[in-house]
């Protein structure tokens, strides 16, 4: 079996650069946004059963889903949260199912599965072997959010209210990078982390 470390953490935490990082060094990188966005993209897999519970307002004049407007729905909302969930969830499954599989046959030492609300879903938690968390102060995820995606702060603080919070993410993980400094310290984070793997790796094949 493939040894699967989720990486998780809040907006603005610093998963996309942990996760390029990972890559580089030679894992196998699976981000479920970038699935999500794929059968999302006009003419992907959840369109029509997104279209059929929800209607076509949700839609962009291209066809795609229009994902401001669905968050707007969602935000707030438990029910059509969990609504949207119930659709999306097992075809972004059915894909990483997949793209594990490529993973084994092309032997990556170990495959990061990147879930930005895997605390708050339990998404795939199941497939883990590991939960790492990155970390940060919540006063930097809202000052990078607001300077990343120029919003207000009460935009960045909605946001971060609505996910899970920063001790929830703690409590559950088996590593943690505090990502609170320099880039340069987060590599060396994940590279201390990535030999880790490796050896974890190899015993599960041993």
């Amino acid at each position: 079996m493939t040894f699967v470390v989720g990486l998780t953490g809040g907006i603005g935490s610093g998963k996309s650069a942990a996760a390029e990082r990972f890559a580089r060094l030679g894992a196998r990188v699976i981000d479920t946004d970038a699935i999500a966005h794929a059968l999302t993209a006009a003419g992907g897999a959840a369109i029509a059963p997104l279209v059929a519970g929800f209607g076509e307002a949700i839609l962009t004049p291209e066809g795609a889903l229009d994902r401001a407007a669905m968050r707007r729905r969602v935000f707030g909302d438990p029910a059509e949260r969990r609504r949207l969930e119930a659709i999306l969830h097992p075809l972004i499954r059915a894909e990483v199912e997949r793209e594990l599989s490529r993973a084994a046959s092309a032997d990556f030492p170990y495959v990061i599965l990147v879930v930005p609300l895997l605390v708050e879903t339990g998404f795939m938690r199941e497939r883990l072997d590991r939960l790492l968390v990155i970390d940060c102060p919540e006063a930097l995820q809202i000052a990078r959010v607001m300077a990343r995606s120029h919003l207000s702060r009460a935009e960045a603080e909605a946001i971060l209210a609505a996910q899970a919070t920063r001790q929830a993410r703690l409590a559950c993980a088996d590593d943690v990078i505090v990502n609170e400094n320099d880039l340069a310290t987060l590599y060396a984070e994940v590279e201390r982390l990535h030999a880790r793997y490796l050896a974890l790796a190899a015993q599960t094949r041993d």
